[in-house]
């Protein structure tokens, strides 16, 4: 079966992007969003609408990924460092991650949610995906344990008392330090310092994901072989106080990143470069 056009012309743009060091920009080209403002966030889920919802987009994600694993399209193949999870999330964490696909997310929950002490894996995502994201994924979206960013400002001031909100009660957050999704994209990415000031001003550790994948013999609807994954947990990494807020979190990025680096060269057996191969 051959490769569609449109994941062919998403590869080459991959490759394209990473030749010219461009590892923050989405290679998607999503339309024009409108603004998240303050009267449609409902960051903590306060309103009892947005309860229920969450509710529903809850149960029918889980079944929905569930089926996607018993169908063979969603392949997980375990954990390795899964001692390091209890640790980790015991008191609230910011979760770091390589984002790739749509449904890394949801490999994350469903390898580490028996150690959540809370019931729900919260999720910063961008605006677009919030605001603007139609059909099954766009309720998903709005009502799975959802943080979107905005950019409007009083809605990052909600944003940001959410998150604090949310870590000292001891829930766990996944951030995508990478920040763009790059479909399939096996090495780490040159990390923005977002997640690490979070942590580092919220004192709580971050616990570095780090997804490898592999092809399968099954191919999906584009011609693409689906992907076997292994998820790769790191030990916790907890701020240093003794630094001042940029240089703690500067210290927390550098670490996360050698972490995915050194599980990138072991697994694929080759030194990390971001040269086109």
């Amino acid at each position: 079966m051959a490769i569609s056009k449109e994941k062919q012309e998403l590869i080459n743009k991959i490759k394209s992007y990473e030749k010219q060091g461009l590892f923050d920009v989405d290679v998607n080209d999503d339309p024009p969003a409108p603004a998240l403002l303050p009267e449609n966030a409902d960051y903590i889920c306060k309103k009892f609408k947005n309860k229920i919802n969450r509710f529903i987009a809850n149960a029918v994600a889980d079944r929905y990924y569930l089926n996607l694993i018993k169908k063979g399209r969603l392949i997980i193949d375990g954990i390795e460092g899964e001692e390091y999870i209890k640790e980790g999330l015991k008191n609230g964490a910011i979760i770091t991650c390589n984002h790739f696909s749509p449904f890394d997310n949801y490999i994350i929950f469903h390898c580490i949610r028996k150690y959540l002490p809370k019931k729900y894996l919260y999720k910063v995502i961008r605006e677009g995906n919030y605001t603007n994201f139609p059909g099954l994924y766009g309720f998903f979206f709005k009502h799975c344990n959802t943080l979107p960013l905005s950019s409007n400002r009083r809605t990052m001031i909600m944003f940001t008392a959410a998150v604090k909100e949310l870590l000292s009660r001891g829930e766990s957050i996944l951030i995508y330090p990478e920040q763009a999704m790059w479909y399939n994209y096996k090495k780490p990415r040159p990390f923005k310092n977002g997640a690490f000031k979070i942590a580092f001003k919220n004192k709580v550790p971050v616990l570095p994901l780090f997804i490898t994948m592999q092809d399968s013999e099954k191919l999906d609807s584009d011609g693409m072989p689906i992907q076997r994954h292994v998820l790769h947990v790191s030990p916790p990494i907890y701020p240093n106080e003794s630094l001042s807020a940029k240089e703690g979190a500067e210290a927390m990025l550098q670490e996360a990143y050698l972490d995915c680096k050194k599980i990138y060269e072991k697994v694929y057996g080759k030194k990390l470069s971001y040269e086109d191969e």
